[in-house]
């Protein structure tokens, strides 16, 4: 245990622990308490618990819901903190025009609940305070409610958890059936098949399988949901449309398509919004503004609809990579992971996601299924500009194990191919900027790896002529992605010596700490390519255009835009795709579909750094599936 988890120990556990209990497996022995003393089942308490938080307790750190602790017992009158330029103006007399509903635009009007802390804390007798601060009174607050919950259903306190599914589902919260139904079945799946992890606090839990008991509900349909809403049955989604209107002698804010028909749909893009829900759909219906295909919000996930997939939202940076892309916006603020990004909306978002793999066929990988911050930029010059969400604290290793692709090794530790894929919640490199400039952020687990000129804690961090075109080092900084590198991308190993390892970055050798007991990397498979011999070195792009003479006689060709980045001879860097350049030309206003451009010539997608990428392929060799052995072995 660190000397930093033994001083949380007392807040987390509190101070009436079992002193025989080992110190990681307390809030285990809490959850079994709390089951027999609320005669509760134990594995329905910690389902409900898994199902909430994954178990962690974020001490004193509430959500933007005012959630505390392992259970996420919701105080009404929370104290966290929220920029103040993303609240609604004070005394908002009504949600937005057109917003589906007043929880959707962020006023009031949220549906009852269940997991009310202060209601929790007098069902058990103690203080509100110590449910927010303590995780074994939070446990016992859980307990209480569900066993509440349970007898205003008029059911007994069976040992059978079969019996509790419409209690779980009530202690959802939400109102909506469809919505309660998917929880039950997720919080009875997670029964099912049984988790263990270690949480945030160091505490290690596990719930057994219970193969006898199964998800109960049929997929329930929203039967309020609109039209045009694409969405899976069983999440609940609604529908407020992106702002298409005259700006001026232009029109905003997304371009009709006839996708996938006029072009493939081969992306999707994470992002998070800088922003409340509120803010995200004002924005969303200005004209002068972006627009996104789906809004999800953090409190419980709901989803949001915007434009229809066909069309071509403007939320990426890069006009190819719209053109070939879903954008989905997360409400939150990158620098408070805790507060935003909940486990909710983590799990409504990938079952989203892989509703629209499914439909369009996109792979589910880090090459198709990336963050704002993995967008490349269309020309140099606008790659200070470029944005960083959803940021070093979203947890990509859990998203994927959501989008039921988990990121694994597939390789030995040697490989010429690695995954870039530290242990999220033990991983915790030095950032600064969450609270301000220069200001030292709280240790947080992180799917971010930094890179190094030399094998060495302290050489100096690997250089981004594009990010910092003034000669500016990188930076510790919680926005500066110049010198890293995130979960679940792959690169071309360049060397090894103790335990560091060296990747080929952005045209250099750049070194990451990768110690065997402890990697952040792992072997894995992958398409390599090179530059082709004789050729020295070789541009890259951050879009893929068509030949000068695809282009139909009256339409000026677009102007390449190499990036200030380079491939020399020898390097190799990993590929997943491979597209054909096209050009998607602005539409008039109400004339539909722009036209669109496609060429002959082929690129192929490459991890260039922490962005993607793409180099003609007739520039490059492709190696193997598995490259051969770069540099010398671990010892």
């Amino acid at each position: 245990m660190t000397a930093l988890s033994a001083l949380l120990l007392p807040l987390l556990i509190g101070p009436d622990h079992d002193d025989d209990v080992a110190a990681d497996q307390r809030l285990q022995h809490e959850f079994t308490a709390a089951a027999d003393k609320y005669h509760v089942p134990s594995s329905v308490l910690m389902g409900v618990s898994y199902q909430q938080t994954r178990w962690d307790s974020h001490p004193g750190t509430p959500s933007v819901a005012g959630g505390y602790g392992p259970m996420h017992l919701v105080d009404v009158r929370p104290a966290h903190s929220v920029p103040a330029q993303s609240l609604p103006p004070h005394g908002s007399p009504r949600p937005l025009a057109g917003a589906p509903d007043a929880a959707a635009a962020g006023a009031p009007g949220a549906p009852e609940q269940q997991t009310d802390l202060r209601r929790a804390a007098k069902l058990i007798g103690e203080p509100a305070k110590q449910l927010r601060m303590d995780a074994a009174a939070n446990v016992r607050g859980g307990a209480a409610l569900l066993a509440a919950t349970q007898k205003q259903l008029g059911k007994p306190l069976s040992e059978n958890p079969a019996d509790w599914w419409d209690a779980v589902a009530k202690f959802s919260g939400t109102g909506d059936t469809a919505s309660a139904a998917t929880y039950a079945d997720d919080v009875f799946t997670v029964i099912r098949k049984g988790a263990q992890r270690t949480t945030d606090a160091g505490q290690h839990v596990t719930l057994p399988p219970t193969p006898g008991v199964r998800p109960r509900s049929a997929k329930v349909r929203d039967s309020n949901r609109p039209t045009q809403v694409e969405c899976p049955a069983e999440l609940t989604c609604s529908w407020l449309s992106a702002a298409y209107s005259r700006v001026g002698d232009s029109y905003g804010n997304y371009d009709p398509a006839d996708r996938p028909r006029d072009q493939k749909i081969e992306y999707i893009v994470i992002h998070d919004t800088e922003a409340s829900m509120w803010s995200m759909l004002q924005t969303v219906q200005d004209p002068a503004e972006a627009s996104w295909h789906y809004s999800v919000r953090s409190s419980d996930g709901q989803i949001t609809q915007h434009v229809r997939t066909k069309d071509e939202a403007w939320h990426s940076g890069n006009q190819f990579v719209n053109a070939r892309s879903i954008g989905i916006e997360h409400e939150g603020f990158l620098t408070q992971p805790d507060s935003w990004y909940s486990e909710q909306m983590y799990r409504s978002s990938a079952r989203l996601v892989r509703f629209l793999a499914k439909k369009y066929g996109i792979p589910i990988d880090r090459q198709h299924i990336f963050g704002h911050d993995n967008v490349p930029s269309p020309t140099t010059g606008a790659i200070p500009d470029m944005h960083d969400d959803p940021g070093p604290f979203w947890d990509w290793r859990h998203y994927f194990d959501l989008l039921g692709a988990p990121l694994k090794a597939t390789a030995g530790p040697d490989s010429p191919v690695l995954m870039v894929l530290p242990d999220y919640k033990t991983y915790k490199p030095r950032f600064y900027g969450c609270e301000g400039h220069g200001v030292l952020c709280p240790p947080h687990g992180s799917s971010a790896v930094r890179l190094h000129t030399e094998p060495a804690d302290d050489a100096p961090l690997i250089q981004d002529p594009g990010r910092h075109p003034d000669g500016k080092d990188s930076t510790e900084d919680v926005n500066d992605l110049g010198s890293r590198i995130s979960a679940g991308q792959k690169f071309a190993a360049a060397g090894r010596s103790g335990d560091w390892t060296a990747i080929w970055f952005q045209g250099h050798k750049a070194w990451f700490k990768n110690p065997t007991d402890h990697p952040t990397a792992v072997g894995s498979t992958g398409q390599l390519v090179t530059p082709k011999d004789g050729t020295g070195e070789i541009p890259v792009y951050g879009r893929a255009l068509p030949e000068d003479s695809a282009y139909p006689d009256g339409m000026k060709p677009q102007t390449e835009s190499p990036l200030p980045y380079t491939l020399q001879e020898g390097q190799r860097y990993v590929t997943q795709t491979s597209v054909s350049g096209s050009y998607v030309d602005r539409s008039s206003f109400g004339k539909g579909p722009g036209r669109v451009v496609n060429g002959s010539e082929k690129y192929y997608e490459i991890q260039l750094g922490h962005r993607l990428a793409y180099v003609r392929a007739s520039d490059v060799d492709v190696v193997s599936q598995t490259g051969q052995a770069a540099g010398p072995t671990r010892p």
